[in-house]
């Protein structure tokens, strides 16, 4: 599995990716970004091929410094939360293999990850301030009709995500 690093998020994180050839499946890309809302600390993790967005709110140093050790279970506490079955989740884990930081994806993935952070912003009344993780934030964002990388025309992040996990 690729995450992507947005620049704003190298800096913070005072790491650089490897350069070199983004060479993995898009289904098992994501691009990650550090965010405010209501003036604390987020991470925004955008999929590349089905725009299913999550949010983690008021992300602690320790959890910014664990990043590749916390990813996978915050991945899993938004699919648990959007109605994926367990078995579902960890068939995706396993097929998607180790983590690798990386560089953004391209162009438009990037696009999409900025059009998802004003869907974020625009939905912020949904946030949940007394918890990190934001269900009912996600399941806005991820209703909403969209356009991403992976498909043509509208649909929304969370059935692309739902075919993409019936797939794998």
């Amino acid at each position: 599995m690729e995450l992507g690093l947005t620049f704003p998020l190298q800096r913070f994180l005072k790491r650089k990716p490897p350069v070199g050839v983004l060479g993995a499946d898009r289904r098992f890309c994501w691009d990650l970004h550090k965010i405010q809302l209501r003036g604390r600390p987020c991470l925004l993790a955008v999929h590349c091929h089905s725009r299913y967005t999550f949010v983690r709110f008021d992300v602690t140093s320790a959890q910014w410094q664990d990043l590749a050790g916390l990813f996978a279970q915050w991945l899993t506490d938004s699919l648990l939360a959007a109605g994926f079955a367990s078995g579902q989740i960890q068939g995706y884990l396993a097929r998607a293999g180790s983590l690798s930081f990386t560089r953004t994806h391209g162009r438009r993935e990037v696009a999409f990850l900025n059009r998802a952070w004003e869907d974020v912003m625009e939905l912020d009344l949904c946030l949940d301030t007394a918890d990190q993780p934001q269900p009912l934030l996600e399941q806005a964002v991820n209703s909403r009709p969209c356009r991403c990388a992976g498909s043509e025309g509208l649909g929304t992040g969370l059935a692309r995500m739902a075919a993409l996990l019936a797939e794998i």
